[in-house]
C-alpha cells in the first residue's frame, strides 16, 4: 500500500491527513507539498515521531504567491510519486520510483484537500489534484486510476456528509499540538487567514469524502466569489433547484411588482446573473434591463434572452450605472442580494432612478446598509419586507448542507434630486 498525500504546505499533512500519514499498512507515504512542487517521501517502518520530524523541516514561513502549482505540474507530481500503474513519467521522462517492467504495483491511494476548503488556496489544489487524477489509467487496464478522497478540511459554513471518519486519539491528538506548538507557532500569530492556524484547523476527527467530477466542480465553484471560478458551472448557487432559492426569487419579483404598480418605466436589474430574477420579472411584465459583469454570466444570460423585447442585457457594474446621466431614468434600480462585496454606497446616490429596490441577508442589512442609510441626506427606507425567512438546506446533491440566512427587502425612495 501506498498513500499519496497532496498538500499545499507540509503543515497540512498533519492537520488534516494526520490519520493517514500513521495508518499502519506497512507502506510508504509520499507526501507532495504544492508550493514548493516536491515530493517528500516518509519511508515505511517510520514511527509517528520521525515521520513528523521529516515534515517539520518543511514548514515554512509564510510569504507572497503560495499558490497551487496547476493540474499539469500536479499530474507530473502524481506520476512521479508513482500514482499510476501504467510506467508515464513526469514531463521529462523520469519514472515513476514504483515502476517496475512487467511487474505488480503496489495499491495506491491518493488523498487531498477539499474543493470546497474555505481557505481558497487549498480549495483550488484539492479542485487541481483532481482534474490531473481524472483519467489516468488503472491498474490492469481496469480504469479510474488510484482512489482518491478529499478531506473536508476547514469547511466554517458547510456541514459535510463524509465518507470515512478518523476519529483522533489523545495520542495523536498530542502528536499533533506538539507539531503545531513545536514546527508551526509562527503560524498560530498568522494575520493571513489562508495560512494561520487556529482551533477549527487543527481537528480532532479527520473526516474524508469521494466526489464525482460534477460534485467536485459544483463545490468548487459555490466557495467562489464573483469571478470566473464561480461561473465555471451552470448555475453555481443553485437557483433553480433550490426550495429556499426558488421562495426568495418568486417573494422579491412579488414584491417588486407590488412596489412598482402603475409606475412607468424599465427596471434595471444590477447583477442579474444568469437570469433567475430576469425571468420572474419579465413574466411579470416589466421591461428589464439586466446587467452583469462576470461575462461568462453574461453570455449565459445573453443567450437566455436572445430575441426578448421585455429584456436587454449589458456588463454594466454599479460604478458604471452611477455615472449614467440623462434619460431615460429608471422606475427603480434592483439590487438584490448583491451588495456583499465592499461597494462603495454612496454610489447610490448617482443612479438614475428615484427608487432602489435592496434585499439582503438581516445581519448584512443590520450592519451595512442601515448605518449609511442613517448618515444619508438623499434616501429614506420606505418600506421593509421580509422576503423570505432563514432555512438550512442541502446543496451539490446533498453532499453537505448549510444555513441560508433569509432576505430582507427594503425600497429606498429618494428624498433630494
Amino acid at each position: 500500500m501506498i498513500d499519496i498525500v497532496v498538500v499545499l504546505r507540509a503543515e497540512d499533512a498533519v492537520l488534516d491527513f494526520l490519520s493517514v500519514l500513521t495508518d499502519d499498512h506497512g507502506g510508504e507515504t509520499r507526501v507532495i507539498l504544492g508550493d514548493r512542487a516536491e515530493i517528500l517521501t516518509l519511508p515505511a517502518g517510520t514511527d509517528t515521531a520521525e515521520r513528523l520530524a521529516l515534515l517539520s523541516s518543511h514548514v515554512r514561513p509564510v510569504t507572497d504567491g503560495i499558490a497551487a502549482p496547476g493540474p499539469e505540474v500536479l499530474a507530473g507530481l502524481l506520476s512521479r510519486a508513482g500514482a499510476w500503474h501504467d510506467g508515464h513519467g513526469d514531463h521529462d521522462g523520469q519514472e515513476g520510483p514504483d515502476a517496475h517492467d512487467g511487474q505488480s504495483r503496489e495499491t495506491v491511494r491518493v488523498w487531498t484537500h477539499s474543493p470546497a476548503d474555505n481557505r481558497r488556496s487549498r480549495g483550488r489544489l484539492g479542485r487541481d489534484t483532481a482534474l490531473a487524477h481524472a483519467g489516468r489509467p488503472g491498474d490492469g487496464g481496469a480504469g479510474g486510476g488510484p482512489e482518491l478522497r478529499h478531506a473536508v478540511g476547514y469547511s466554517p459554513y458547510l456541514q459535510f456528509l463524509s465518507d470515512l471518519d478518523r476519529p483522533m486519539t489523545r495520542r495523536l491528538i498530542a502528536a499533533k499540538l506538539d507539531f503545531v506548538n513545536g514546527s508551526c507557532g509562527h503560524l498560530l500569530a498568522e494575520r493571513d487567514p489562508d495560512h494561520v492556524v487556529q482551533t477549527p484547523r487543527v481537528p480532532a476527527a479527520e473526516r474524508f469524502f469521494d466526489a464525482d467530477p460534477v460534485e467536485r466542480e459544483r463545490l468548487y465553484a459555490l466557495l467562489a466569489s464573483l469571478d470566473d471560478e464561480a461561473a465555471s458551472v451552470v448555475d453555481p448557487w443553485e437557483f433553480g433547484s433550490s426550495p429556499y432559492e426558488e421562495q426568495r426569487l418568486d417573494a422579491t419579483a412579488a414584491w417588486v411588482r407590488a412596489g412598482r404598480a402603475g409606475v412607468e418605466g424599465p427596471l434595471v436589474e444590477v447583477g442579474a446573473c444568469e437570469g433567475a430574477l430576469t425571468r420572474r420579472l419579465a413574466a411579470a411584465g416589466f421591461t428589464v434591463r439586466a446587467t452583469e459583469p462576470n461575462s461568462t454570466f453574461r453570455d449565459r444570460l445573453a443567450t437566455a434572452f436572445a430575441g426578448s423585447e421585455a429584456v436587454t442585457v449589458d456588463g454594466a457594474d454599479l460604478a458604471e450605472l452611477a455615472k449614467e446621466d440623462g434619460p431615460p431614468r429608471a422606475a427603480a434600480h434592483l439590487l438584490i442580494e448583491m451588495l456583499y462585496y465592499g461597494q462603495d454606497l454612496d454610489l447610490l446616490d448617482g443612479l438614475a432612478t428615484d427608487h432602489v429596490f435592496v434585499a439582503l441577508e438581516p445581519e448584512a442589512l443590520a450592519s451595512r446598509l442601515r448605518p449609511w442609510l442613517e448618515r444619508s441626506t438623499v434616501w429614506r427606507a420606505d418600506e421593509e419586507t421580509v422576503l423570505v425567512p432563514p432555512r438550512l438546506e442541502t446543496v451539490c446533491a446533498g453532499r453537505a448542507y448549510l444555513s441560508k440566512r433569509g432576505s430582507v427587502g427594503l425600497l429606498l425612495r429618494r428624498t433630494a434630486g
